[in-house]
């Protein structure tokens, strides 16, 4: 299947030995990263940011031996779920140039995962009844109803996208990616009724 979306997560970070401005450097990069999801036209629904987590930074005296603060750590999560492939590149080159500094690779889906998943299904179930139907032909047997079936969730989860930038043009501030295809796979375990005719 084609993907049609991407699960993008992003992190802002900022250490300083002044809570406040570690605070406000990472506060600040939200804003920026927000009025650009506004610009590509991102509907806030798709968008989500945590709470602002501070922690306070040590390091061992070793000559007093006691810890002591070096600073403050300031962190934010991001989380877009894009809907249009196309903005992928601009939607990571704008983030990095707002001041985001963790991108993890898009994980890369299918708006019609479940409608494929059921297809993948039918297909499994249909081989399962072909199988059993050529194991009775050699036989010398018919498959009679189904007693038992059990579907295995082989269905590949939705996939990291490699950031693999392409050639972009010199004076495109957006790199392209290449979104690949994503499998979706079922198995189907049945055990049939013997028909000795």
């Amino acid at each position: 299947a084609t993907p049609d979306r991407a699960l993008v997560n992003m992190g802002i970070e900022a250490r300083d030995t002044d809570l406040s401005a570690a605070r406000d450097r990472v506060v600040d990069v939200s804003s920026r990263f927000l009025a650009l999801c506004r610009t590509l036209g991102i509907d806030d629904r798709y968008i989500q940011t945590t709470g602002l987590t501070m922690h306070p930074e040590y390091r061992w005296d070793p000559k007093h031996q006691q810890r002591q603060l070096q600073g403050y750590l300031v962190q934010r999560q991001l989380s877009v779920d894009l809907r249009d492939l196309a903005l992928l590149g601009q939607l990571i080159e704008g983030a990095v140039d707002a001041g985001v500094n963790q991108v993890n690779p898009p994980v890369l889906d299918t708006s019609r995962r479940k409608e494929l998943r059921r297809q993948a299904l039918a297909a499994a179930a249909r081989d399962a009844r072909s199988n059993a139907q050529a194991i009775a032909n050699a036989l010398g047997v018919s498959v009679g109803n189904v007693v038992r079936i059990d579907a295995q969730r082989l269905s590949s989860p939705p996939r990291p996208m490699m950031m693999r930038a392409e050639a972009a043009v010199a004076d495109s501030a957006a790199a392209s990616y290449q979104a690949g295809d994503i499998e979706i796979r079922a198995e189907v375990n049945a055990a049939f009724e013997i028909d000795n005719d």
